[in-house]
C-alpha cells in the first residue's frame, strides 16, 4: 500500500486498472476477429474470381451437382486451403533411392532427431 494514497484512491486505481485489462483483451479480441472475417471474406472472393462459382443471388444450378451450362458444377469451399493433389492441383511426384541414398538419409535424420 502505498503510504501517501488514501485507500480509496487504492481501490479506484485497482478498478482502473482492472477495466483497462479488460478493454485491451477485448480489443485484441475484436481485431482479432475482424481480421480474420476479413480475410475469410477476401478468400472467398478469390475462390469465386478464380473457380467462376456462384453464391447466393447469382445463377442458380439446374439440379444439384449439375450447372445451368450442363456440365459438372465446382465443389463447395469451405473456407480453407485448397487441395494440393488431384486434377486441380500440381502432380504427385515419387523418386526412388538407392540403397547408398537410403542410407545417407537414415544417417541425416537420426542426427537431426538426436539434436533434440
Amino acid at each position: 500500500m502505498l503510504p501517501s494514497a488514501s485507500i480509496l484512491q487504492q481501490i479506484g486505481f485497482g478498478v482502473l486498472f482492472a477495466v483497462a485489462v479488460v478493454w485491451a483483451v477485448a480489443m485484441t479480441r475484436l481485431l482479432r476477429r475482424g481480421r480474420y472475417e476479413a480475410a475469410m471474406r477476401r478468400d472467398r472472393r478469390e475462390m469465386r474470381e478464380r473457380y467462376g462459382l456462384r453464391g447466393p443471388g447469382r445463377l442458380p444450378s439446374a439440379a444439384p451437382g449439375v450447372s445451368p451450362a450442363g456440365g459438372p458444377s465446382s465443389p463447395e469451399l469451405l473456407g480453407s486451403v485448397p487441395r494440393q493433389t488431384g486434377p486441380a492441383g500440381p502432380p504427385a511426384e515419387c523418386v526412388e533411392l538407392s540403397a547408398a541414398e537410403r542410407a545417407a538419409f537414415e544417417g541425416l535424420v537420426r542426427q537431426l532427431t538426436s539434436r533434440s
